[in-house]
């Protein structure tokens, strides 16, 4: 029993010692990040430093520096207000013209620099006149609110220049009803100069052996094509032509019928390709006759066709029986599809979309 309670008295003092040496190292420690952080000011001489003891000197920092680390928040963003046109309104004419027009400011004023732009706008004198002209090419006062929400820039150029952009369209025998599709439909056209568009209009005629005719129909079904990113519609003809094995005049059909395939990124023309020539097995030929598959998304396709396969509805082939025309899958919503085409209903194409 005595040697237990000795045991016990000797493992105390042990742990208290340690405890002890532990406390004593953390003080040291903690007195040595304390004195790395406190900067002692050059003003003061080496004998006047060594005059005070150390901790009187860490008791009593210097006061400027205080009050740098207190007004130090580090490195911060300057925040940048956002440009509000609606607090402008009450006292702008201009910008309540706008809105009788159908203009959406808030759309203006995301983008950067438009909101000051519209603001110093004069109705009378640097609006007024561009509507004018744009009733002049036939456009109805209905559009006018979309066109300058997506293209307020207009007001900046010359009427005399513009004038110039339409009387080139006429010359190349655009008519009135096409002029007014283009302008509408893009209204970035009006900013290409004769020359750019010139340039533009032979590209297409050029790479795709295009007549007049169907240059026309092919600026005024897809006006947004003639102004698009040239860069991504040389990879889109690169894709159909060597990727996708389409030939010339197949390629000319594709882009006349459907312009719309040239803006629709090439990885995703190529999924979509692959999934209906392999999948579906439709022929280069059974896809120019319904050039809409390749606008539509894979992931619908895949849908609607596994669909008919579970139906045993999935027959293409117009010489056989229960044929279905490609193009019916891609029409209208999932109720048209059910019912007209799967010869279906509802519940069974939800119940399939959840179990597949």
């Amino acid at each position: 029993m005595l040697c237990t309670w000795v045991r016990n008295i000797t493992r105390i003092r042990k742990i208290t010692k340690c405890y002890q040496i532990s406390e004593q190292i953390r003080h040291i420690r903690a007195l040595k990040r304390v004195q790395s952080d406190v900067i002692v000011p050059l003003e003061q001489s080496d004998v006047a430093q060594h005059d005070k003891p150390t901790e009187k000197r860490l008791a009593e920092p210097n006061e400027k520096q205080n009050n740098a680390v207190a007004l130090d928040f580090g490195i911060r963003e300057a925040h940048v207000p956002t440009f509000n046109l609606a607090a402008h309104v009450n006292n702008s004419k201009t910008l309540q013209q706008l809105l009788s027009l159908g203009v959406n400011l808030h759309s203006i004023e995301r983008r950067k620099g438009l909101g000051q732009f519209v603001l110093k706008l004069d109705f009378e004198e640097n609006v007024k006149p561009y509507l004018t002209f744009l009733s002049d090419q036939g456009i109805s006062a209905d559009d006018f609110g979309k066109m300058i929400t997506k293209n307020p820039l207009i007001f900046k150029e010359d009427l005399d220049d513009l004038q110039t952009r339409v009387d080139y369209m006429k010359s190349k025998r655009f008519s009135v009803e096409a002029l007014q599709r283009i302008f509408t439909k893009n209204p970035y056209w009006l900013m290409y100069s004769t020359r750019r568009i010139d340039r533009r209009l032979g590209y297409f005629q050029k790479e795709f052996h295009l007549s007049g005719h169907d240059l026309r129909l092919l600026a005024t079904k897809e006006p947004r094509l003639i102004t698009f990113n040239m860069e991504h519609i040389r990879k889109s003809v690169f894709t159909l032509r060597e990727e996708m094995g389409f030939s010339n005049k197949e390629l000319q059909t594709l882009i006349v019928h459907t312009p719309r395939l040239m803006m629709i990124p090439p990885d995703d023309l190529v999924e979509r390709f692959s999934y209906v020539h392999n999948d579906m097995g439709l022929s280069h030929a059974q896809i120019i006759q319904c050039p809409e598959l390749l606008a539509s998304r894979e992931f619908r396709l895949r849908e609607r066709h596994e669909f008919l396969k579970l139906l045993g509805r999935a027959q293409y082939d117009p010489q056989k029986d229960l044929y279905i025309s490609p193009s019916e899958i891609v029409q209208g919503n999932n109720f048209y599809f059910v019912r007209n085409v799967a010869k279906s209903d509802l519940e069974t194409f939800d119940l399939f979309l959840k179990t597949r």
